[in-house]
C-alpha cells in the first residue's frame, strides 16, 4: 500500500472498496507499467492537481512545467533525459510511490529523432552528460530545466576549432528548435573540459543572451541557461548559436566524435582546421555499433580552402561517427604553447 502524501491515514477513491480498487491497480501498475498509465494512476491516487504536484516540486528544488508533467502523463513524452530523470525521482516522492518504481517503467530511448545524444570529444570539450551524476545535479538544479522536455531539436551542428598550434580554441553550436507547447523561454547549454581548469568562456549570438551561469573550476564544468528574445508558442521555431571558448590553451586534439543513441533527423559534426596548420591525414568514420571498440567504416577526408571537413548523419538510426586526424611529423605536435 503506498499512503497518499496529504493523508496517510485517508483512503484513495471515494469509498472503501473503490480506494482498495485503486491501490490494486496502482500497484498493479507500478510493477507492469506501461510509464504513463501508472503515472496518471499514482497522480490520482495521490489526489494532488497537476498545478500542486508541481509547486512541490519546486520546493524540493526540482523546476517543471505542468505542460510537461500532462506530457508524461498522456504518453506524448517520457523523462529520459538526464535532467528529467532527477525530477522523476522527486515526484515518485512527492506522489508516494517507492523510489525507483515509475523511472523502472521507462526503458530505453524510443526512436522518435527528437532527443540527440551529446557530442563527446576525447581530448577536449565534452558535453556535461557525461559529468558525473553529482556534480550535473548540483548544477542542473541551479537553473531552470522546467522547458527541456518541451524543445524538440531538429537540428544540430558542432564545429571543433583549432588553432595554428593544433589546439582547440572552442567549440561553436548551432541548434535548430521547435517549441511543442506555449511558454519556452530558454536553452540550457552545458560543456566540461576533460581536464581540471577554468571552464569554458560561453560567447552567445543575439538576439538571444546570458541567464544564469553556473561554474565548476574543479571539473572545468559550465552550465548556463541561454534565454530566448521572447517566449515561444507552440510550433514556434528558433535557432541558437553560440561557443564555447577555452580560456587557457588546450592540447592538441586528434579526435571528435558522437554516440548517437536514437534516430536523429540531421547531426553535423565540423572541425576546422587553421590553413597554415594541416593534419596529414583525416578521415571519417561510422559504426552501428556504440561500443569504441567496434571497428566503424571509414572514408578519406580532403580539408576544404578555409580548413574544414564535416561528417554528417542524417535520418539515422543508433550510430556512432566522428572525425580523426594525423598530425604524423607537423608542426603542432611540437611547437610549444
Amino acid at each position: 500500500m503506498y499512503p497518499s502524501p496529504a493523508d496517510p491515514a485517508a483512503p484513495r477513491g471515494g469509498s472503501a472498496d473503490g480506494g482498495e480498487r485503486a491501490e490494486l491497480r496502482l500497484a498493479h501498475l507500478l510493477n507492469t507499467g506501461p510509464f504513463d498509465d501508472a503515472l496518471r494512476a499514482a497522480v490520482a491516487a495521490s489526489g494532488l492537481s497537476l498545478d500542486r504536484i508541481q509547486d512541490r516540486l519546486k520546493r524540493r528544488g526540482s523546476r517543471i512545467s505542468v505542460a510537461t508533467l500532462s506530457s508524461w502523463q498522456s504518453g506524448r513524452y517520457r523523462p529520459e533525459r538526464p535532467a528529467s530523470l532527477l525530477v522523476l525521482a522527486e515526484l515518485e516522492e512527492v506522489l508516494g510511490v517507492p523510489s525507483k518504481s515509475l523511472s523502472a517503467l521507462i526503458g530505453p530511448p524510443r526512436p522518435r529523432g527528437r532527443r540527440l545524444a551529446s557530442l563527446t570529444d576525447n581530448r577536449g570539450l565534452a558535453a556535461f552528460s557525461d559529468t558525473p551524476l553529482a556534480d550535473m545535479a548540483s548544477a542542473l538544479r541551479q537553473v531552470d530545466m522546467q522547458w527541456d522536455e518541451a524543445l524538440t531539436r531538429l537540428s544540430t551542428h558542432c564545429r571543433l576549432e583549432l588553432d595554428a598550434r593544433g589546439r582547440e580554441r572552442g567549440m561553436y553550436s548551432r541548434l535548430l528548435l521547435r517549441a511543442e507547447v506555449d511558454g519556452p523561454d530558454r536553452w540550457i547549454s552545458g560543456f566540461q573540459r576533460d581536464d581540471p581548469g577554468p571552464p569554458a568562456k560561453l560567447r552567445v549570438e543575439p538576439p538571444h543572451r546570458i541567464g544564469k551561469v553556473i561554474e565548476n573550476p574543479h571539473i572545468g564544468l559550465v552550465v548556463a541557461e541561454i534565454l530566448f528574445d521572447r517566449p515561444l508558442n507552440r510550433g514556434d521555431i528558433i535557432i541558437l548559436e553560440y561557443t564555447h571558448e577555452n580560456r587557457t590553451p588546450r592540447p592538441y586534439s586528434t579526435i571528435m566524435q558522437t554516440a548517437l543513441h536514437v534516430p536523429v533527423r540531421e547531426y553535423l559534426m565540423e572541425v576546422r582546421f587553421d590553413p597554415s596548420a594541416l593534419p596529414e591525414s583525416c578521415h571519417y568514420f561510422r559504426t552501428a555499433e556504440l561500443d569504441a571498440d567496434a571497428r566503424p567504416q571509414e572514408r578519406l577526408l580532403k580539408p576544404d580552402a578555409i580548413g574544414s571537413v564535416l561528417a554528417v548523419a542524417l535520418s539515422a538510426g543508433p550510430c556512432r561517427l566522428g572525425i580523426r586526424w594525423d598530425w604524423g611529423d607537423t608542426a603542432p605536435l611540437t611547437v610549444g604553447p
